[in-house]
């Protein structure tokens, strides 16, 4: 089970690179919580697509092959799951969007998808 969240990440990076707006947000419940970096609240599958359609209009791309995810079962088909990564701006590394984010896996009739979705800069206190 713990491959195929492997997996669900690996999609994430991909579609979000390929610019696919309604297949990264596909890789969600249609009600998933969804919290930016800078701490927008988006509600469900659609409000997830739309963003992204705008966001993926930057130059913004997921640095792929980062850290291994920590993966915590608390149930058969739940998982907490914690990433580390980070992204480029026209292609260069940007070691100040470093960021850890924190989602909630669940195994729905679909398949795995993510019902929750955190995202926090990493920073020096």
């Amino acid at each position: 089970m713990s491959a195929e969240i492997v997996r669900l990440l690996g999609r994430m990076g991909e579609t979000w690179n390929a610019g696919d707006a309604a297949g990264y947000a596909g890789l969600f419940t249609p009600d998933a919580d969804y919290i930016t970096f800078f701490g927008l609240h988006l509600e469900g599958r659609q409000a997830i697509e739309d963003v992204h359609r705008e966001l993926f209009k930057t130059p913004i791309k997921l640095e792929q092959g980062g850290a291994e995810p920590h993966i915590r079962w608390l149930a058969d088909d739940v998982a907490l799951v914690i990433v580390g990564g980070g992204s480029t701006v026209d292609s260069r590394p940007d070691p100040s969007r470093a960021s850890i984010v924190t989602l909630t896996a669940v195994r729905t009739p679909e398949g795995w998808r993510f019902a929750s979705f955190q995202n926090t800069r990493v920073s020096k206190p």
